[in-house]
């Protein structure tokens, strides 16, 4: 009796150590057929009529796979992980497997959370969270996917694949608790961990930012600012050059009005490379329209550079973007949906965008992209 007594006492603080702590497997698994279609208007000039049609993935939700766990410090303390890798499903991704959607390690108590690792730039988030497509598919807004000074799709203007757009490495961020009278934010610093071969710091890819917002009911709105040091050389061996730091600041803000929830985002950008720097200007405006098991997703965006004087003497570039979305999600359980979305896109001033990189673009084409697809999410 005694034996039995002692065994069921181990087995309960075995049962409670283990309900202090938990490791999720999550995901999302999402198959799009796409279709995009280039169109410059002159008959027999590439871009005129060039149609790609792929199967790829995330055109509603990002593929991924991640794993996540939290332990209970006790005093209201946690210690959490954090490990997210995308997937290629419709290739089986051949391409490697790795973390780099997020790769965190936290502190977080009454105070807040300390976050450590790769993760998401306060700067974006205003522009996935805003965005009624969630920066996913066809129907991204036009502010992620800025022209550069010169037309092309992106390198110095915030959006696309530039450094620190989406997520920041060697990152360590701060978010406040949730628990302040709808009031959030977050805070991040990001180095770049080079040196150059005569010891002195190279800044290039250096990042921080902040985002602030408010929450009550139906009302949401979010600032954000970032910078990013781009270059900025200094040694003995390299020359003292212009600095190609870019300065993003984006305001969102949505209001759910019942029979429909109303979003909007704008953005100044700076962009101080080139001969004359670059300023950008971009604003979405659109919506989610509930019906019945699914909704309805509505977008239009804009994002203009002044991009100045490129060369000394030179003429001046003014690249414009105008994009307009419309799709429909619907939910065939809480974690499956079907959904399809077609967009089109305008470039003028020397802008060569295209909706998901529509084949044999010339300055100034239009294209158009067409999403269906499937998402299930564990």
């Amino acid at each position: 009796m005694k034996k039995t007594l002692i065994a069921l006492a181990v087995m309960a603080a075995a049962g409670a150590a283990s309900a202090q702590s938990s490791v999720t497997l999550f995901g999302i698994v999402d198959a799009t057929a796409q279709w995009t279609r280039g169109s410059s208007g002159i008959p027999g000039v590439a871009g005129d009529g060039d149609i790609r049609f792929r199967v790829t993935n995330s055109g509603y939700n990002s593929s991924r796979l991640g794993f996540r766990g939290t332990e209970d410090l006790g005093g209201g303390m946690a210690a959490s992980f954090w490990l997210e890798a995308a997937l290629s499903n419709d290739d089986g991704n051949a391409g490697g497997f790795n973390f780099q959607r997020r790769s965190t390690v936290s502190l977080s108590g009454g105070w807040g959370e300390l976050r450590v690792g790769r993760d998401y730039t306060p700067t974006f988030w205003n522009l996935t969270v805003f965005d009624p497509f969630g920066t996913n598919g066809s129907g991204t807004t036009a502010l992620l996917q800025s022209p550069n000074p010169d037309g092309s799709t992106f390198g110095t203007v915030t959006g696309g694949t530039g450094p620190n757009t989406v997520r920041a490495s060697n990152s360590i961020g701060y978010f406040l608790p949730a628990n302040i009278g709808g009031v959030y934010g977050q805070f991040m610093y990001a180095e770049n961990e080079l040196r150059n071969d005569v010891g002195t710091t190279i800044d290039n890819g250096r990042y921080f930012g902040g985002r602030i917002g408010f929450a009550s009911g139906p009302f949401n709105i979010a600032a954000s600012y970032g910078r990013t040091d781009v270059q900025g050389l200094t040694s003995p061996i390299f020359p003292t050059r212009p600095s190609d730091d870019i300065t993003v600041m984006n305001l969102g803000g949505s209001w759910d009005f019942g029979v429909a929830k109303l979003m909007g985002q704008l953005a100044w950008d700076k962009n101080y490379s080139g001969f004359d720097g670059a300023d950008a200007f971009g604003f979405l405006i659109g919506g989610l329209v509930p019906v019945g098991a699914g909704e309805i997703r509505l977008a239009y965006s804009q994002y203009s550079v002044d991009a100045g004087v490129l060369v000394p003497g030179g003429p001046s570039f003014e690249p414009k973007v105008k994009k307009l979305a419309i799709g429909y999600v619907h939910n065939l359980s809480k974690r499956t949906a079907v959904y399809s979305t077609i967009a089109k896109l305008k470039n003028s001033g020397g802008a060569f965008q295209g909706v998901n990189s529509a084949a044999g673009l010339q300055a100034n084409d239009s294209s158009v992209g067409l999403d269906l697809g499937i998402r299930h999410s564990f």
